[in-house]
C-alpha cells in the first residue's frame, strides 16, 4: 500500500499552519511543520518530504535563501506561499529553485490543484535526477539520505549530511569556504572557517580510510574543499 505523500510546511504564522494541517490531513497528506527556516531545513534533511510549502518571510532567514540551500541537495517540489506579490520577489524565488508561487490569501482548491501538479511532475522526473553519488567505497543516496561505506550505513548528524550532500552535489569541483558556509549554515562572513574545518574533520573520520590522508574530501589550500570521485 502506498503511503500518503509527506508535505513539509515552513511558516511562522500559527493560524496558517493550523489551517493547512487540517486541510492537508483531510485530503490524505501527511504533514510536518516548522516555524523557522533553520528548523525547516533540518526537518527536510531528517525526514525528506515529497513537497515543501514555504513562506518567504521567516524570523531567522529569508525563504529565498531556503530555496537556494535546499536546491543544492534536493529536487523536492517547493511551492511558495507569501504575502509578497511583487514580480521581483516571485522571480527571485523561482530563480532560486521554487517550482510555484501563490500569494496570500489563496484559494484552497487552487492550492490543492497546484500540489497535485507538483507531485505529478516530481514523479515524472524522478528517474532523471542524479540521486546516487559514489566515491571509492562511499555511496551517497541524496534522495533517501543514506550514506554507506563498504556497504555499511554510516550515522551522520543532520549538519554532517547537509555539508556532505552539498559537496557531493558538486563532484570534483572546488567550492570556496564562503560558498560552503553560506549554503550550509547561512553565514555571510568568513570568520566561521574553523567551524567548517571541524565538520570536515568529523566527516573524514567516517568516510576516509585514513583521515590524515583524505582521498574523498580534499582540501584546496586557502580556497575551500573538493569532493573527489575519480580513482
Amino acid at each position: 500500500m502506498n503511503k500518503d505523500p509527506l508535505i513539509l510546511l515552513i511558516d511562522d504564522e500559527p493560524q496558517i499552519l493550523r489551517a493547512l494541517k487540517t486541510i492537508l490531513t483531510a485530503n490524505h497528506f501527511q504533514v510536518a511543520a516548522a516555524s523557522t527556516g533553520e528548523q525547516g531545513i533540518a526537518l527536510a534533511v531528517a525526514q525528506p518530504p515529497d513537497m515543501i510549502i514555504l513562506d518567504l518571510t521567516l524570523p531567522d532567514m529569508d525563504g529565498i535563501r531556503i530555496c537556494e540551500q535546499i536546491r543544492e541537495w534536493s529536487r523536492v517540489p517547493i511551492i511558495v506561499l507569501s504575502v509578497r506579490d511583487n514580480e521581483k520577489d516571485k522571480v527571485a524565488a523561482l530563480d532560486k529553485g521554487a517550482d510555484d508561487y501563490l500569494t496570500k490569501p489563496f484559494g484552497i482548491e487552487e492550492l490543492l490543484a497546484r500540489i497535485r501538479v507538483g507531485l505529478r511532475h516530481s514523479e515524472q522526473s524522478l528517474g532523471n535526477a542524479k540521486r546516487v553519488i559514489k566515491a571509492g567505497l562511499v555511496t551517497i543516496d541524496l534522495a533517501s539520505h543514506v550514506v554507506t561505506r563498504a556497504e555499511e550505513e554510516l550515522r551522520l548528524t543532520a549538519t554532517e549530511f547537509k555539508l556532505l550532500s552539498y559537496l557531493a552535489a558538486h563532484p570534483d569541483r572546488v567550492l570556496t569556504h564562503q560558498a560552503i558556509l553560506t549554503q550550509v549554515w547561512g553565514f555571510e562572513e568568513l570568520d566561521h572557517v574553523e567551524y567548517l574545518r571541524v565538520y570536515i574533520g568529523q566527516l573524514r573520520k567516517k568516510l576516509e580510510n585514513n583521515p590524515e590522508e583524505p582521498k574523498i574530501l580534499l582540501t584546496e589550500p586557502g580556497i575551500g574543499y573538493r569532493f573527489h570521485t575519480s580513482d
